[in-house]
């Protein structure tokens, strides 16, 4: 079955960049963007996402803020912060189910989604 990810992050080319580098390898039927925390969590809503990528500093509401409201209304959905920030303990703190930096390979991401969405959603392997 096809996958709906939501990318959440306020630089357009990043978000440009995950969704050609996820299309390239998973089975994504539609992509939802958003550019701040608040949209982020409008955009869940209504997309109702497989899973959401979300970046720490974006404006009005940061995405770890953005994660632990999404975490509370949809429990189900995995959330990736996708990161430049060092952020210091473990996923859950953060209300999310992993933590990607951006200065690591795009495959450390293909790896999380990977891992996160399990053989049934992903579609090829990366």
């Amino acid at each position: 079955m096809p996958t709906q990810l939501l990318i959440a992050d306020d630089n357009i080319r990043v978000r440009r960049l995950v969704k050609d580098v996820l299309k390239s390898v998973f089975d994504i039927a539609t992509f939802a963007y958003a550019g701040n925390g608040w949209e982020a969590i409008r955009r869940a809503q209504t997309a109702k996402p497989d899973l959401i990528i979300m970046d720490v500093s974006m404006p009005d509401l940061d995405g770890i803020q953005a994660a632990k409201l999404l975490k509370s209304e949809m429990p189900e959905v995995p959330i990736v912060l996708f990161t430049m920030h060092n952020l210091r303990g473990v996923p859950r703190d953060f209300g999310v189910d992993a933590i990607v930096k951006k200065t690591d390979t795009i495959r450390k991401l293909r790896q999380c989604v990977q891992s996160l969405l399990g053989p049934t959603k992903s579609g090829s392997s990366p």
